[in-house]
């Protein structure tokens, strides 16, 4: 018998060890990959307001981009799908993850122009109410804010960015369908139906837009066209912007050409919290990070359970939740410009002294007067929109961008087609003064939280107020997902919605998507509680509900309110991507 050469032995011997490791990975990774869950990712995720926003961004990222460059893609888009909340004419928070793990955050939000009304908080609107016209626009930061990023984290030439907004913009698309509902609420018609809106959200009989319809915004691809190929300078030192502030001033306005040319985009590091064995990084005031923080903080002291939210327990601690949210209300106030007061404006909402002691005013078996709280209502709005972006190279975006209230000012500007913010009007009732250059106090809050094991949970959310109420419950239901993963309980939508037996099901399989579709009670700045409904339908437990008020707690009457949570998390090498069906939104990734 012929006897094997040596050679021959060694690349036999080699080729059957490749082929075991080979076999070792396959069946390592088929294991990994039957944790995931259903319509999970591997690589990169985008959480837009819309399908195809989040499908932009996603592209982005497939042809080399950056979480930046898909972030910035997918709010250009939102622009045009959703122009009742965000826009070039607004501006935005970033909240950066780099991969070494350092979390930046980048504040872009408009300014106070040099010259304003001077009695324009005696101006403030009373009730729930709107603001309109030009004395409430501020220095737009929307593209000073993305050059700037793009210039630090951007892997596609900035001209790219654009390209999928310019088409949509030109092209025009049929009325998206989010967009058409809000334009069916009467509030919302007469808005654009009696301002210059009309220009480009009405059909030739000056009705706004309906089913059917085409949205078009032929002079803002112009303008994206020629910011695309000359940068943010052809806004702000540029033609684009000597049109846009000819045409406030044509409306009344007083911002000049010097108002853009000064601005300047804040880059800072983010506060980070401790919470569990999780660390939350928020952006620093005027953003709400502190606030959002502050709620957290005062949950945790309460050692929540899965057994908190079985029988009479869940009442209990949705009045904890509510309690604490009352008293946030209460430091509304000290959020403003670090950069423009004295005193630091909420570093104590972070303290822990100062938490243990409100905490201990938390009152189990009852509520109290708003002054208990340090109250002073103000108004509130639904504008504002959130992008969540995770890339294949470990880089996390929380993005929240808007111009304020529905359409902002409800001004446009026909030169140049962008609508103007109304952003000055979130000095009221927070403010007593307000100075140029500073920046407005304010709910936006893009938060990424790290777990102890590696996970990201890169979040945010739109609504104004509501948004530290509806982000702070999300990140409560991921920290029970992640703190209790023998029952994998959630806390919200389960004991809510569902009997006993149900809940005991969802302990084991409650997911991000069921987290955010979860109903909220929205607390307004009166402290009376609203609950959420649905085509005219309230999601709401009515045992809760009538427990709640046994309490003392006040029902509210806002006939409209959203909160939307869009959000990417990473765990064990699966990524969720989910944005919120309240806006019809969608997310994407691959």
């Amino acid at each position: 018998m012929a006897r094997c050469k040596p050679w021959l032995v060694c690349c036999s011997t080699f080729v059957c060890l490749v082929c075991t490791a080979a076999l070792v990975c396959f069946f390592i990774f088929s294991f990994l990959d039957r944790g995931c869950p259903n319509g999970s990712f591997k690589h990169a995720a985008v959480a837009a307001d819309s399908l195809r926003c989040s499908q932009i961004g996603r592209k982005m990222l497939q042809e080399g981009g950056s979480a930046v460059d898909g972030a910035i893609a997918a709010l250009l888009c939102t622009s045009v799908i959703n122009p009742q909340s965000m826009g070039i004419g607004g501006g935005s928070v970033f909240t950066i993850r780099e991969k070494t793990g350092k979390v930046k955050v980048f504040n872009f939000r408009e300014t106070v122009p040099k010259a304003f009304k001077s009695n324009l908080l005696n101006d403030c609107p009373t009730t729930s109410k709107m603001t309109t016209g030009t004395q409430w626009i501020g220095v737009p930061g929307e593209l000073r804010g993305y050059e700037d990023v793009h210039r630090r984290y951007g892997k596609l030439p900035w001209a790219k960015l654009f390209e999928p907004t310019i088409k949509l913009a030109r092209e025009g698309i049929p009325l998206p369908p989010y967009l058409g509902l809000l334009l069916n609420i009467p509030l919302a018609k007469k808005h654009v139906e009696k301002s210059s809106l009309c220009e480009v959200l009405c059909n030739k009989n000056k009705t706004v837009l309906g089913k059917g319809d085409m949205l078009k915004f032929p002079k803002l691809a112009e303008s994206m066209e020629m910011i695309a190929a000359q940068g943010a300078k052809a806004f702000y030192t540029g033609k684009i912007g000597h049109d846009l502030i000819q045409d406030i001033k044509d409306a009344g306005g007083t911002m000049e050409v010097e108002d853009l040319e000064s601005f300047r985009v804040r880059v800072a590091d983010a506060w980070t919290v401790p919470l569990g064995d999780a660390k939350l990084h928020i952006a620093p005031p005027p953003a709400g990070g502190a606030l959002l923080a502050f709620i957290l903080k005062l949950l945790e002291g309460f050692s929540l359970t899965p057994d908190s939210f079985h029988g009479d327990q869940k009442i209990q601690t949705y009045h904890l939740f509510i309690e604490a949210a009352k008293f946030a209300n209460g430091q509304k106030r000290n959020i403003h410009d670090p950069d423009f007061n004295d005193r630091k404006s909420a570093d104590h909402l972070i303290d822990p002294t100062f938490i243990d002691h409100i905490r201990k005013m938390i009152s189990s078996n009852r509520t109290h007067e708003n002054s208990y709280y340090n109250v002073k209502p103000s108004t509130d709005h639904f504008g504002t929109t959130h992008v969540s972006v995770l890339d294949e190279d470990g880089l996390a975006v929380s993005a929240t961008s808007t111009i304020n209230h529905l359409f902002g000012g409800a001004v446009y500007s026909p030169r140049t087609g962008i609508i103007l913010n109304n952003e000055l009007s979130d000095f009221c009732k927070r403010a007593d003064t307000l100075t140029a250059g500073e920046q407005p106090p304010s709910s936006m809050t893009p938060v990424i939280l790290e777990s102890k094991s590696g996970g990201l949970l890169v979040i945010g959310g739109s609504g104004g107020s509501m948004i530290t109420v509806a982000v702070a419950l999300v990140t409560q239901l991921v920290l029970f997902i992640t703190s209790f993963k023998d029952s994998l309980f959630v806390f919200l939508h389960c004991f809510l919605l569902f009997s006993q037996s149900i809940m005991n099901h969802l302990w084991l399989g409650m997911n991000l998507t069921e987290a955010i579709a979860a109903p909220i009670v929205y607390i307004d700045p009166n402290n009376n509680l609203n609950f959420e409904r649905f085509m005219n339908h309230e999601k709401f437990d009515q045992s809760v509900k009538d427990g709640l008020l046994a309490l003392g707690h006040k029902q509210g009457d806002s006939e409209y309110f959203v909160n939307v949570v869009n959000a990417v998390e990473k765990e064990n090498g699966c990524i969720v991507a989910v944005s919120d069906s309240r806006k019809l939104g969608m997310s994407d990734g691959y």
